[in-house]
């Protein structure tokens, strides 16, 4: 079994050993097969992610050698294999990933558990977004994503962690956790700070917690960058978090565990 992961770092381990490719065109062609999580990326693909619209002459034989290089080197992580990982047709060519070996669609699926479990066991969802939080130890490829397959698979991997963010701290909210999760809470919204669901999670965790007029001055401040950097004004459902605040709506305060305020995503 290998470990592939590319979140945070490019590498891949096995019992073995490891390999990680830390630059080059090895490295963006690793990173364009793990993007396509083991679907077959043509060769026309890998060749404008490797060399962008500047291909070497021969670059078919080029292309052919760092795929030589690559599946030697996998192949060194499991010596007893008979088949290679990597494997190539006249379309193009795939890395064969077994389940559980990416660490990003291992992510995906703990995000997606705890979306199920959200509206009844928010104890059991906090756990797994725990879990799924801790495998990021980094941005996403290392912080280089490479040509626009990876820099778009990279976006897609983000927003998921910002999703699962928001989720933990709402099943932290329900749990009554409003005052313990403030700091992370706080540099959260201060990573993301367009994102109106952390600054809405931040006033209630603010105003649960006696802090009503630095909930309010956080509204004020997010109020501030959207009307400056996107042209527009917070969403109706943040405007209301706003005006529940000052008049002390009692569906405010916790009450024990209560309906989450954000929804699994469609």
């Amino acid at each position: 079994m290998l470990n592939f992961f590319l979140l945070g770092r490019l590498e891949v381990h096995s019992d073995c050993g490891r390999i990680g490719v830390r630059g080059g065109l090895q490295r963006t062609l690793l990173q364009t097969l793990l993007a396509s999580e083991g679907r077959v990326v043509p060769e026309e693909e890998l060749v404008r992610e490797m060399w962008d619209a500047n291909p070497p002459e021969g670059v078919a034989n080029a292309l052919h050698a760092h795929v030589s290089r690559l599946r030697k080197k996998l192949a060194l992580l499991e010596p007893g294999r008979s088949t290679s990982r990597l494997v190539g047709n006249s379309y193009g060519y795939q890395i064969t990933i077994g389940p559980g070996e990416l660490d990003a669609t291992v992510f995906i699926g703990l995000v997606k558990r705890a979306e199920e479990l959200l509206g009844s066991d928010p104890h059991a969802a906090s756990a797994v977004l725990r879990d799924a939080l801790r495998m990021w130890c980094g941005p996403v490829f290392g912080g280089d994503a490479g040509g626009a397959v990876c820099r778009a698979a990279a976006v897609h991997y983000e927003e998921y962690r910002i999703r699962a963010t928001e989720l933990f701290f709402e099943s932290e909210l329900a749990l009554g956790n409003h005052t313990s999760i403030l700091g992370e809470l706080g540099r959260a919204h201060a990573e993301s700070p367009l994102r109106e669901g952390l600054c809405r999670q931040l006033m209630l965790a603010l105003y649960r917690s006696g802090r009503q007029a630095e909930a309010l001055e956080t509204f004020r401040r997010m109020r501030g960058r959207l009307v400056a950097d996107l042209g527009i004004e917070p969403s109706p459902l943040l405007r209301r978090t706003e005006r529940a605040i000052l008049e002390h709506a009692p569906d405010l305060q916790w009450a024990g565990t209560q309906r989450l305020l954000v929804r699994p995503a469609a």
